[in-house]
């Protein structure tokens, strides 16, 4: 099992989509990192040897994953919190951010809300 920036890369997986259990690395990104250290994407984790995984390490070093790019992220989205645009008031809010309706759906975003039957009102 290659280890990478941390995370332990699944040994039955493709190159290209074992990459991508790395935060900030996605299919493009990672088959660009492996056409760079001249590895075919189709050979699978358990198959690289130490050279190919070094290049692949060696590579990713000089890219922001991982821890650094999760801190950055929550940084910015403190940022924009911070200084009370839009777009921070909707993270504040936790609402979607990016013109979505909020009517019937959002439920990602809103989260589970349970419904209260209206009480009747006593009648005199």
């Amino acid at each position: 099992m290659a280890r990478i920036a941390g995370i332990d890369l699944p040994k039955n997986k493709r190159g290209v989509i074992g990459l991508t259990y790395i935060y900030g690395i996605g299919k493009s990104t990672a088959s660009k990192i492996l056409s760079e250290a001249g590895i075919d994407e189709n050979i699978k984790v358990q198959d690289w040897d130490d050279e190919q995984t070094g290049k692949i390490r060696a590579i990713i070093a000089e890219m922001k994953v991982e821890g650094a790019l999760r801190s950055e992220v929550q940084l910015n989205i403190k940022r924009l919190m911070d200084i009370g645009c839009y777009r921070g008031i909707r993270h504040r809010a936790g609402l979607p951010l990016r013109g979505q309706r909020t009517k019937n759906n959002s439920r990602t975003r809103k989260g589970r809300r349970k419904t209260v039957a209206n009480k009747k009102k006593a009648t005199k």
